[in-house]
C-alpha cells in the first residue's frame, strides 16, 4: 500500500530562525503552498519545485506541544558533500553529532532545528568526513 514518505510537518515558534535553518543552512527551498487559511511554508529540495513534492511543511500559528518530539524521534534527509555541510554548520556554530552507521558505513549528521526537532542528514559511506 505505502510507496513513499510524502512529507513531514513541524510547528515553529520563530519563522525567521526556522527558515534560516532549513533553507539557509540545509539548502531547502521555499516554494508553492496553497492558501490553507493559516500561515506556513512548504519546503522543497533544490531544483525539485516543479515536481510538486514538498518535503517539509511548516506552520507557525499554533502553540508547540509540551513534548516536542512526541513519538517521532527524528526526520532524515539524504544529502551530499559532507565536508561542505560540516563547514557550513561549523561556520554558523550549529552543534551536531556525526556518526558512522555500523555495517553500511553511512555517515549520519544529527542536529536540532530551532524548535527542538531532531534532524538527520545521511551521506554516502564513500564520502570523507
Amino acid at each position: 500500500m505505502i510507496v513513499a514518505m510524502n512529507h513531514f510537518t513541524i510547528t515553529a515558534e520563530d519563522r525567521v530562525r526556522t527558515l534560516d535553518y532549513y533553507c539557509g543552512l540545509l539548502g531547502l527551498v521555499e516554494g508553492p503552498r496553497p492558501d490553507l487559511g493559516f500561515p506556513g511554508a512548504w519546503l522543497y529540495a533544490p531544483g525539485r519545485i516543479a515536481d510538486g513534492q514538498a518535503l517539509l511543511h511548516i506552520y507557525w500559528d499554533r502553540p508547540l506541544p509540551a513534548t516536542r518530539t512526541g513519538v517521532i524521534d527524528h526526520m532524515a534527509f539524504s544529502a551530499r558533500d559532507l565536508q561542505a555541510v560540516r563547514a557550513r554548520f561549523d561556520a554558523r556554530g550549529v552543534r551536531y553529532d556525526l556518526r558512522r552507521q555500523p555495517g553500511a558505513g553511512t555517515w549520519q549528521l544529527f542536529s536540532h532545528d530551532p524548535n527542538g526537532a531532531r534532524v538527520e542528514l545521511d551521506f554516502d559511506a564513500s564520502e570523507a568526513p
